[in-house]
């Protein structure tokens, strides 16, 4: 049950640290130097909370998975708000 909450809770993070990225990467024009930085920019500290948490490579999909959602998840909110 602990293995599953830490799991959620990174997760959870990944989705909220990849949401500022997203929105940000809106500004920029696709495929420029700075909309691939915005993408890439969480992935370091995804990884490092990962390790940090103690959980395997078995739940990268998963954080994958949150980033891919934050990133999307922003550029809708930028894309609503102009």
């Amino acid at each position: 049950m602990q293995v599953l909450l830490t799991i959620v809770g990174l997760i959870l993070l990944t989705f909220v640290i990849s949401v500022p990225c997203g929105y940000l990467r809106q500004n920029y024009k696709k495929y420029s130097f700075m909309w691939f930085l915005l993408i890439h920019i969480p992935i370091p500290f995804i990884v490092f909370l990962r390790i940090e948490a103690g959980l395997d490579w078995h739940v990268i999909p998963l954080t994958l998975g949150g980033a891919v959602a934050g990133q999307i998840f922003g550029g809708y909110v930028s894309r609503r708000r102009k």
